[in-house]
């Protein structure tokens, strides 16, 4: 993604050259607390989709959770950073309001799998990478972190009272060094809402250790699942959990760009889902704003997403029975107030104080589709503009030298 007069850098920054200045990734290890704050930065994208998709859709809590613990604990194994883990959003949307069925959601994980597997053994989505400007993936980036910020925006008006209080808590924890801030007001919030009756306490839990039954999908669950899941999702994967992703981590963590590429995160989202659909979890992915929110709390290495994965396995596998209660003590206010400090950092890079005043319009409506529509819409609308203004900004740039030449 390298554009010398189309970049977004003002200095024409190759796309190996972190934008952002970046945090030194080694800051972070000998910081257990800091891991520990970090993992639970994402739980805002996360607990929702799962609730829904445990109470909602009827997908049983054990392949759930099993799903998304497997597959946390492997990728921070794998990249040795905070590489996140979150639901296919067009699949979770489908499948809470068009009634997807166990079987289908399956068959749609196991699709999805082999389709980015195809595409990272051939490198495909390499090439594809290499031919998104820096322009649209910065627009890409302004966009989601914007999503993320008005949904816990709407989270946050369920409890105005509660949210103001995790807002003040949070920012105040953050400025200490070494605080595990984010565990803190979780608790905060969860005593809270059991005090003023905005959650119930589960009562009577009691492990019941099982393992998740492994079931391939039957043939005819493939039509529903490629028309309402497989064919909607693809575009939003390839942007926000490949692309964007690759770029964030190549900005956070430059040392570790070539393990973060597009290709590794095309073939980690393809394994995981096929190998894990069949035991009941939803379709997964990687995700831009689960790697800055893991990171804004204090993420530097894969202990985050591991000590997250640690804990859903053994809540899925010694509590399924009561994991959907279990989950929903965390009041929402509290999860869209990570969502809103986690969008706003994903948003406001520095990528766009150092883009071209040429770039900007594209920027702008890139981010515009994306927030208002999805990154698909982004990614196209943003694509055309850029060939629009490669043109332009090519003229006029040699119309102003003509005129500055003695």
């Amino acid at each position: 993604m390298v554009m010398s007069d189309q970049g977004t850098s003002a200095s024409g920054a190759g796309a190996n050259k972190p934008v952002d200045p970046p945090p030194d990734a080694a800051a972070g290890r000998g910081r257990p607390l800091g891991e520990i704050s970090g993992a639970f930065g994402d739980v805002g994208m996360l607990l929702p989709h799962a609730i829904g998709a445990i109470t909602i859709a009827g997908l049983a809590p054990l392949g759930v959770l099993f799903g998304y613990g497997a597959f946390l604990i492997a990728t921070g194994l794998f990249y040795g950073l905070p590489i996140a883990v979150q639901p296919m959003k067009a699949v979770s949307a489908v499948m809470l309001t068009s009634g997807l069925d166990a079987g289908e959601v399956a068959a749609a994980g196991v699709v999805l799998g082999l389709v980015f597997l195809v595409l990272g053994t051939t490198n495909a989505i390499g090439w594809l990478a290499r031919l998104i400007p820096q322009s649209v993936t910065s627009g890409l980036q302004l966009g989601l972190g914007l999503s993320m910020a008005v949904l816990g925006l709407r989270l946050m008006t369920e409890a105005p009272w509660l949210a103001a209080l995790i807002v003040l808590m949070l920012l105040a924890l953050l400025r200490i060094p070494r605080c595990p801030a984010v565990p803190l007001v979780l608790l905060l919030a969860v005593g809270a809402g059991s005090l003023t009756g905005l959650v119930e306490m589960p009562a009577g839990l009691a492990i019941d250790w099982q393992w998740p039954a492994f079931a391939l999908p039957a043939w005819q669950n493939l039509p529903r699942a490629l028309e309402l899941a497989v064919l909607p999702q693809l575009p939003l994967t390839v942007t926000n959990a490949l692309i964007v992703t690759a770029a964030l981590a190549r900005s956070l963590f430059p040392d570790a760009h070539a393990r973060t590429s597009e290709r590794n995160l095309a073939l980690s989202t393809g394994l995981g889902n096929l190998l894990l659909a069949p035991f009941g979890a939803m379709p997964m992915c990687h995700g831009a704003g689960g790697l800055q929110s893991q990171h804004r709390f204090g993420a530097r290495t894969g202990a985050a997403p591991v000590i997250l994965g640690m804990i859903l396995l053994v809540l899925g596998l010694g509590f399924a029975a009561d994991a959907a209660a279990l989950l929903a003590v965390i009041p929402g206010a509290a999860i869209g107030t990570l969502l809103l400090v986690s969008g706003v950092d994903l948003a406001v890079s520095r990528r766009l104080f150092d883009a071209r005043p040429s770039c900007w319009p594209v920027i702008g409506a890139c981010a515009a589709a994306t927030l208002l529509l999805n990154p698909a819409a982004g990614l196209a609308l943003g694509w055309l503009l850029e060939l629009v203004r490669r043109p332009v900004a090519g003229a006029l740039s040699r119309k102003l030298r003509r005129v500055d030449e003695p």
